[in-house]
């Protein structure tokens, strides 16, 4: 098969070597010098495709993004299938990085995914996709460092609002939108059956306005607590027992297929790698109880609302509800 003149074939031992040691360098992290081991397999290899992707996979894991588009598309102009290779993928994430919306639709449609309004002589066709309904996910913020995994609501292929209220370690809040990688690494099989793909952050995309709160409840019962976390999204904003919600995980357990919830009765949840006094599942159990009335529980509300949701908790139930030692964190 002929393309611009030139016929394909096996890449060169050359190519492949550098390439193979480009890959090396970019799993140490040395970009630069992956760089120019890439860009010389480019020059030997021009009308190869997997040249240029591979140049877009690097500019993407340095956030390039102008170079990472112009990359991917030279690797999509040299494809041999019409559809559903993953140089598109990466052209798609390069796109919406750059909010270059016309071309995230082109590259999402080429994929072979749905995009509502593309087509259209209208204004829809140069506006960011929605409507893809895409539905939820989970999202591994700082995957490199204090990885944290979220619950999120996908917004397109590469963006996901984070709708779970994040740790202060992530430096992350809820209702930020981050970019994500397209490759899950892990699932999150939920007690009622369905299972969800887990992604990797490649970097904030817009950020949100909403602090990050720590609070210390008093909760006599799960329904105490409940009521918080309903108050506050009833607000618009959002609460999350972080004593419950939170799971300490080694990378190869966040990386697999889990469970999403801690399980019922005594048992104790071979992935947890809490201890006790500390947040998570295990953390916060002791002998012969389930429920320990004091919780850590992160408030994604504005400074101005934040005291008044948590006053008017306590006021529906004094009894069985106290507040103590708020904090902003985030």
């Amino acid at each position: 098969m002929k393309i611009f003149g030139k016929v394909r074939h096996r890449p060169s031992a050359s190519w492949r070597q550098a390439t193979d040691r480009a890959f090396t360098l970019i799993g140490d992290g040395r970009y630069e010098d992956a760089g120019a081991l890439l860009t010389r397999a480019a020059d030997l290899e021009p009308w190869l495709s997997e040249s240029w992707f591979n140049l877009a996979l690097l500019h993407k894991f340095r956030h390039d993004w102008e170079q990472a588009r112009a990359a991917g598309l030279r690797a999509v102009a040299l494809l041999d299938k019409e559809s559903g290779a993953p140089d598109w993928w990466n052209v798609g994430i390069a796109a919406t990085a750059l909010q270059d919306w016309p071309l995230a639709r082109r590259a999402w449609q080429a994929y072979g995914l749905k995009v509502p309004g593309s087509g259209q002589h209208t204004a829809a066709a140069n506006s960011e996709p929605t409507g893809m309904e895409l539905g939820s996910a989970a999202v591994r913020l700082s995957p490199e460092g204090e990885a944290e995994v979220v619950w999120g609501r996908r917004l397109d292929p590469a963006r996901m609002e984070v709708l779970s209220i994040p740790l202060p370690s992530s430096g992350r809040r809820w209702g930020e939108v981050v970019l994500h990688d397209g490759v899950p690494h892990g699932e999150r099989v939920t007690a009622a059956g369905p299972s969800y793909p887990v992604f990797d952050e490649i970097e904030l995309w817009a950020p949100s306005p909403v602090p990050t709160w720590v609070v210390l409840l008093e909760a006599a019962t799960e329904d105490d607590r409940d009521a918080l976390e309903q108050l506050a999204s009833d607000a618009g904003f959002a609460a999350e027992d972080w004593s419950s919600s939170v799971r300490l995980l080694c990378r190869a357990c966040s990386e697999s297929r889990m469970e999403s919830a801690e399980g019922d009765g005594e048992h104790l949840d071979p992935h947890d790698h809490s201890e006790p006094g500390h947040p998570g599942p295990l953390g916060h159990r002791t002998a012969g109880e389930l429920w320990v009335p004091e919780r850590e529980c992160g408030i994604a509300a504005p400074a101005g609302l934040v005291r008044g949701l948590l006053d008017g908790w306590v006021a529906d139930s004094p009894d069985s509800r106290e507040w103590r030692d708020l904090e902003e964190v985030c």
